[in-house]
């Protein structure tokens, strides 16, 4: 371990934290910190956000007896530091990397992670659960929800916050990490109101003395804190939104202050009832690139730590979702009825782009996937076209808005599904394998997969001038290269595949950007004598007949290929519609399996669950 981690490599379980002098322990941070900065400039990961949270971290396994306490973090996001403490300094390395640990908190992975937390909004439900289990059973434990990064917009958190409220004797605390960021800037009224808190100087003083008495006599804490809140009621001229879902409200305080954080938790830790603590942190807190551009940061990659120069590996194609945001700005100069909205990943899917030039006409609604839809419905109902631009695995928090405010009434949304498929390191809470499958059996909504950086141009002109529901889904990262900036729109009908490559012995039948491995692997197949005619659908629904009916005629044997699961997804719907058809024909059907795909690069994961370019050539040279 180098010289600047003499005390960090001492800390191996979060009872060594607990023997350090409150001036060891804030060295320990510096080299937390600093061990979390050089581990992602080569190892990446979700940078800023857990740099923001070290102080915090140690300051809760310094205070409280994880993992009989239970801390609920909400995303995984702010918990580096976190998993470092709790025994995983060295594994640390491996994150996100194929058979490593987790970047999100795992209940499998540690007995410290006590929920897991991919999506965001989710803690306080959980640990208000814990807290209530805890209580039926006659145990005394502490139950700490940690929600931060944007997370309190999303309306699980309200809930939690509405139902854990009413439960006045529930021994729950949540702490309310506030850097006014998601990943990229917080918006909504609760940032205004919080902001308010924050910056209220007088108030602030008022808190400081206030703490200062209270903070060393834990029952005077109890006895006056009624008559604090009314103090900070006035102070502010108008009633604390979370007293008035009866949750005690502490702060806020400084939460790089590692004396303040330990006090303040300490005096917290006797007071019954559900109670919030509002914790001010800073994104990306100790490293200066962070700091100044915590958007970037929040998930950098590859970085020179000494420098801050960001190392990319781009291939000089374009990534889909710059040819979404470019595009969308396009049409949106062409037609005044189109509107962008995201649920707080502007820069996440590139609407970013719209944001800049139309910023009237582009809305980050926060982290509300169900409200993203719904107000998009609404939006169309009045006339408008929106794209809602939403990450496949967070579009599943939406499913009953897609059904009901979009689906049935017919409305015209274009939803495009960003991260289609295996996204990768984020792992299995992240990748898109869901939707073709959910959502192709919604009725009246049409389903498209582009192939290619073109089609997701053409695909997306296509769905403006639809006048229905239309769905869109494409991948993270870059395409192949195909021209598309600049090119002239070209409608492509609903329903409507195209034959790829024409052969004699077996089929294939792709969708979305499968059709690259597979032409690749037919044209080498070709090499061998083998014969091997390429369809690609372009829509997983409504399915081509005309196309399907001429693989049915030719072919007795088709491989289908999918990055999606299989069970319910476009191989069954092809191969059902060949038994209807009465057609003789033998489908193999490539795709995810019914299992939970971990994390690694596209393309380890892509060849273990046997869809890449190798397997799909295998399945070939088997059916020849």
């Amino acid at each position: 371990m180098p010289e600047d981690f003499k005390l960090l490599h001492t800390i191996n379980a979060p009872s060594d934290l607990k023997k350090l002098t409150p001036e060891e322990l804030r060295r320990y941070c510096d080299e937390l910190r600093k061990y979390i900065i050089d581990e992602c400039s080569v190892h990446p990961g979700h940078l800023a956000s857990s740099l923001g949270a070290v102080e915090l971290a140690a300051a809760l396994h310094y205070v409280f007896d994880a993992p009989e306490d239970k801390i609920v973090w909400d995303v995984g996001h702010q918990t580096y530091a976190h998993k470092i403490i709790t025994g995983r300094r060295e594994a640390f390395r491996t994150k996100r990397q194929l058979g490593g640990i987790s970047g999100f908190p795992k209940m499998s992975e540690s007995a410290y992670d006590a929920f897991g937390g991919g999506h965001a909004s989710v803690s306080i439900s959980a640990a208000f659960g814990m807290a209530k289990a805890a209580e039926l059973r006659g145990e005394k434990r502490q139950v700490v929800a940690v929600i931060g990064d944007g997370s309190m917009t999303g309306g699980l958190a309200f809930e939690g916050l509405n139902n854990a409220g009413a439960s006045k004797q529930t021994n729950l605390l949540v702490i309310l990490n506030d850097n006014q960021m998601a990943i990229d800037q917080a918006t909504g009224a609760l940032k205004n109101y919080l902001l308010k808190i924050s910056t209220s100087v007088h108030y602030n003083r008022f808190k400081q003395r206030l703490w200062g008495i209270l903070s060393h006599t834990p029952r005077l804490l109890r006895l006056c804190q009624k008559a604090g809140n009314a103090v900070k009621q006035g102070l502010l001229n108008k009633s604390n939104f979370f007293e008035s879902l009866n949750f005690r409200y502490f702060g806020p305080v400084d939460g790089h202050n590692l004396k303040e954080l330990v006090r303040t938790l300490r005096a917290l830790h006797d007071i019954e009832g559900p109670k919030l603590l509002h914790v001010m942190t800073v994104k990306g807190k100790g490293y200066r690139p962070a700091e100044n551009d915590q958007s970037v940061w929040h998930a950098p990659g590859c970085f020179n730590p000494d420098t801050g120069e960001r190392i990319t590996s781009r291939n000089g194609t374009a990534r889909y979702q710059d040819v979404f945001g470019e595009t969308l700005l396009e049409l949106a100069r062409q037609d005044a009825r189109v509107v962008g909205v995201t649920p707080a990943m502007p820069s996440g899917c590139s609407m970013n782009i719209l944001m800049r030039e139309m910023p009237d006409r582009c809305f980050d609604v926060g982290i509300a996937e169900g409200h993203a839809v719904t107000f998009s419905a609404g939006l169309a109902a009045a006339g408008m076209v929106p794209f809602c631009n939403i990450y496949s695995t967070f579009m599943q928090r939406a499913y009953d808005n897609v059904i009901h405010d979009v689906a049935i009434q017919d409305l015209p949304v274009v939803m495009c599904l960003d991260r289609g498929g295996l996204v990768g390191e984020d792992g299995v809470t992240h990748h898109g394998v869901f939707d073709m499958a959910a959502f192709g059996a919604v009725p009246g909504l049409t389903i498209a997969a582009p192939r290619n950086e073109r089609e997701l141009r053409n695909l997306m002109y296509t769905a403006l001038h639809a006048g229905h529901p239309f769905m869109i889904r494409y991948p993270r990262g870059c395409g192949e290269g195909a021209a598309w900036r600049g090119e002239p729109f070209e409608a492509l009908p609903a329903g409507r595949g195209e034959r790829l490559r024409d052969g004699e012995h077996l089929a294939l039948i792709t969708i979305g950007t499968t059709a690259g491995a597979a032409a690749r692997a037919a044209e080498r197949a070709a090499e061998t004598g083998v014969s091997v005619a390429h369809y690609d659908l372009r829509y997983v629904k409504p399915l081509d007949e005309e196309l399907l009916d001429e693989v049915g005629r030719r072919f007795r044997r088709v491989i289908t290929v999918e990055d999606g699961c299989l069970r319910g997804g476009v191989g069954e719907a092809v191969a059902a519609f060949f038994n209807t058809r009465g057609y003789d024909t033998q489908v193999q059907m490539l795709g995810i399996g019914d299992a939970w795909v971990e994390h690694g690069t596209p393309l380890q994961l892509q060849a273990l669950c046997g869809y890449d370019e190798e397997a799909i050539l295998r399945r070939i040279l088997e059916l020849r």
